[in-house]
């Protein structure tokens, strides 16, 4: 629920720099039988007509249009499918709406393709929490994202999400060999690095991103990274056109933001005890917001025109998904 202090921020910081109409291309829907969470400014649960009531709070009037990902929790096989068809259903009601199937790698391609074409989706999210390693923080892509997984969306014409691990996130050796391969063996699936590159810490963005240009099937959504250097980068060393906004709710809707120390990073959230100064005590905004105003910041700072922005947060998207 957007509090008094949510409002200044938005009025002073972004009211006059967000484009009249967004694409969200990052963003969770769940039922709330599947999920463990309960956050206290985030809806229990969240279909289509509670996801633009609740995205209201972040962005106005002005969301036009999400990819909308599904919930998975390892020891639910059951809520995976129930998910994945729930996904379906959401994702129709709303042309301008596209949705990922949540993939194990233990999946059958030929009937993720066949479940993908039957809900009428748009690609594949994997997640580390289903790799057969220990810890699956540190684990290589292909344990969570096999090949055939990755060779069926190529048919296809398939995105994927993929939200890559490992200390040293796309810095890292491992990762940048996995994203190259993937993105130049199979041209027509389109990769996109989550909360831009999990760039929580920028130095690891401005190590890894020049090893990976020249793929011209990958992008990166921002989704709740707080770091304008994470962004600043991908658009610096990739190019503009190859990122798009992305929410990550429910994190929008949690309090504080991500912070990069030392060579990682770490999350302030509302209950971390940081917020009691000697002077005065801060109110912590909403997630989403100062997710935003880094936005803006990298904007600024790369001296992106009206128009760019907007590429930002629609054209780009709106290319990729042909909407």
């Amino acid at each position: 629920m957007r509090k008094p202090e949510d409002q200044e921020f938005y009025e002073h910081e972004l009211a006059s720099f967000l484009p009249d109409r967004i694409f969200d291309a990052h963003c969770h829907l769940w039922q709330k039988q599947y999920v463990p969470w309960a956050m206290p400014d985030c809806p229990a649960e969240v279909d289509y007509d509670t996801y633009m009531t609740t995205m209201a709070e972040v962005h106005g009037d002005r969301t036009g249009g999400a990819l909308f990902i599904s919930y998975a929790a390892p020891d639910d096989d059951a809520g995976r499918h129930s998910g994945n068809e729930w996904m379906g259903q959401q994702t129709a009601r709303d042309r301008n709406c596209r949705g990922l199937f949540f993939v194990t790698p233990n999946d059958d391609p030929e009937w993720v393709r066949q479940e993908v074409r039957r809900l009428g989706l748009h690609g594949l999210k994997c997640y580390h929490t289903f790799a057969d390693a220990t810890p699956t923080w540190e684990t290589s892509i292909p344990n969570y994202l096999p090949e055939p997984l990755v060779a069926v969306a190529n048919e296809e014409g398939w995105v994927i999400t993929l939200h890559m691990v490992k200390t040293r996130a796309v810095a890292d050796p491992d990762n940048i060999h996995w994203i190259r391969k993937y993105c130049e063996a199979y041209p027509d699936m389109r990769l996109i690095l989550a909360h831009s590159a999990r760039g929580f810490q920028p130095t690891h963005n401005l190590e890894g991103l020049p090893q990976l240009t020249g793929l011209d099937n990958l992008y990166f959504d921002t989704s709740a990274n707080c770091e304008p250097m994470a962004h600043q980068a991908i658009i610096r060393i990739i190019g503009h056109e190859r990122l798009m906004y992305g929410s990550d709710l429910p994190v929008s809707h949690q309090r504080g933001r991500s912070v990069a120390a030392a060579d990682t990073f770490l999350w302030l959230y509302a209950e971390t005890p940081v917020w009691e100064e000697i002077h005065r005590t801060i109110e912590p905004v909403l997630t989403g917001l100062e997710h935003l105003r880094s936005i803006k910041w990298a904007c600024w700072s790369e001296h992106l025109d009206d128009n760019a922005v907007e590429d930002i947060f629609w054209n780009n998207a709106a290319r990729l998904f042909e909407l």
